[in-house]
C-alpha cells in the first residue's frame, strides 16, 4: 500500500489538508517565478533580492547578517557570501556597531535602495486577484495561514516569526484578541505577519 502524499491525486482528491497542501505549493511556485524574473532583471540571485527588500524595510537591530540566516532558514556562510557579492555591486554598506567592534549592521546605499523600492513589488500580481475576495473571505484566509505559520514556527520549520501569536503582547480570551501595546481589541483582519514592535513570548518549558 502507498504511503499517504498530497500530491498522489486518489489520495489528494480525498483530503481537503492535501488539496491545501497542493494549493500553498502552487502559489510558492508563482512566487518563486516571479522572484527569479526580478533577480534575473538585477543580474543577481533571488536571496539577494530578498536581502535588500528585507534591509529596505526593517531596521538596523535586525540587518545582521546572524539574523538574516535565521530568517531565510539558511547557513551565516551562504547568507554571508550573499552579502560579500551586494557589498562588491556596491549595493549594501556595512555599518559597525558602536557598542561591539566585532558585530556589523547591513544598511542600503543609493543604488541598493533603488533597486529594493522596484523589487519589493514583484508579488503584486499575486495580490491583485486577492483584492476580488470579500473582506470575510480575506480574513478568514488570514486568519488560517497566520495559525498554519504558527504551528509551523512551534514545530521547527520555520524558524523566526514577528506574528501576534508569538508576541509577549498578544492576548487572546474570550472577547478575541487583543495587544497589550496599543491597548486595543484586534479585529481578525488586523492581526499582524511582521510587526515592527514584535517581542518574542517566552517558552513554557
Amino acid at each position: 500500500m502507498k504511503k499517504y502524499s498530497p500530491f498522489s491525486l486518489d489520495q489528494q482528491n480525498e483530503n481537503i489538508e492535501g488539496r491545501i497542501v497542493v494549493a500553498l505549493e502552487r502559489i510558492s511556485e508563482a512566487f518563486r517565478v516571479l522572484l527569479w524574473n526580478e533577480s534575473k532583471e538585477n543580474a543577481l540571485s533571488p536571496i539577494q533580492i530578498q536581502i535588500l527588500i528585507f534591509i529596505y524595510f526593517h531596521t538596523p537591530e535586525f540587518n545582521k547578517v546572524s539574523y538574516l540566516a535565521e530568517e531565510f532558514n539558511m547557513t551565516k556562510a551562504t547568507i554571508s557570501d550573499s552579502v560579500k557579492v551586494l557589498v562588491a555591486k556596491k549595493l549594501v554598506s556595512k555599518e559597525t556597531d558602536a557598542t561591539d567592534t566585532r558585530s556589523y549592521s547591513l544598511s542600503l546605499t543609493k543604488e541598493g535602495e533603488k533597486i529594493a523600492r522596484k523589487a519589493s513589488t514583484f508579488a503584486t500580481s499575486i495580490e491583485q486577484p486577492l483584492e476580488k475576495l470579500t473582506k470575510e473571505q480575506k480574513t478568514i484566509m488570514l486568519n488560517g495561514l497566520l495559525k498554519l505559520i504558527y504551528d509551523l514556527n512551534q514545530s521547527g520549520i520555520i524558524t523566526i516569526q514577528r506574528m501576534c501569536f508569538n508576541c509577549s503582547h498578544y492576548q487572546f480570551d474570550k472577547n478575541g484578541h487583543y495587544c497589550k501595546l496599543l491597548k486595543s481589541r484586534l479585529a481578525e483582519s488586523e492581526l499582524r505577519v511582521d510587526c515592527p514592535e514584535h517581542e518574542m513570548k517566552e517558552q513554557v518549558s
